[in-house]
């Protein structure tokens, strides 16, 4: 759990792991997280600028060592990661399956209220499940990261006319009865500045784990021939909302 990107891309992710040496990362089109073991070597910092492409933006799961000479450090925020500790989860009546067809309402609902990233295929990470309204989805939460034993909650929002109703509140205690019902234990991430968020999901049963860092770093001009960079390098957590 203190590298939780690394352990389910080596164990429930593993069929979506793409490798150079000790690196690791989601396909581009799934998620921009990448994973990087807890002792960096140069060799594996060889490994990642070139999976990523010269002046690519990464992001540093996992590791609290500073990048070599060549790389800029682009962003850093503290984060905290908040287990399940007693929540209500339950099912929700209204709460529905979300799946590839989904797609393009959920990519339009993430672009208006900035949870954190979500791409057309990272739906495959796990359940997504969403509030409609006259037909029309205001409200999903759903699963990403997935050590084992564990699944994060994730890309938690809502349609900026629905706040106020509770809605992500109730998909949030409905993920985690999904991950519940399979013996896992739910678990997010959040910035250590949001406190309002904190004080939410505190009050829905989590509670604070450790503190973390949330930081992305910008490789070398001159790293090797990567066929992409990792995209959004940010935080990428199940943010506040309105819940």
């Amino acid at each position: 759990m203190d590298n939780p990107a690394y352990t389910s891309l080596t164990g429930p992710h593993a069929h979506l792991a793409e490798w150079r040496g000790r690196v690791v990362r989601y396909p581009l089109d799934v998620s921009p997280w990448l994973a990087l073991p807890d002792d960096m070597t140069d060799a594996d910092w060889a490994d990642l600028a070139a999976l990523a492409g010269a002046g690519a933006e990464v992001p540093l799961p996992g590791t609290t060592v500073d990048p070599p000479a060549g790389w800029e450090l682009t962003f850093a925020m503290p984060g905290v990661q908040l287990v399940d500790e007693g929540i209500a989860a339950a099912p929700d009546p209204e709460a529905v399956r979300l799946g590839p067809d989904d797609v393009p309402e959920m990519l339009d609902l993430v672009e208006r209220t900035k949870p954190g990233p979500f791409l057309p295929h990272t739906v495959e990470l796990g359940t997504y499940l969403g509030i409609r309204r006259a037909g029309a989805l205001v409200a999903m939460a759903g699963e990403r990261l997935h050590p084992p034993g564990w699944t994060e909650i994730s890309a938690v929002c809502t349609d900026p006319a629905y706040r106020g109703h509770g809605l992500a509140t109730r998909l949030v205690l409905a993920v985690a009865h999904g991950i519940r019902e399979r013996g896992e234990t739910p678990f997010l991430h959040t910035s250590a500045r949001n406190t309002r968020a904190i004080r939410l999901y505190e009050s829905l049963g989590f509670r604070l784990r450790r503190t973390t860092q949330f930081r992305a770093a910008r490789t070398p001009a001159g790293a090797g021939a990567g066929d992409a960079g990792a995209g959004d390098a940010g935080a990428g957590d199940a943010g506040a909302g309105d819940k």
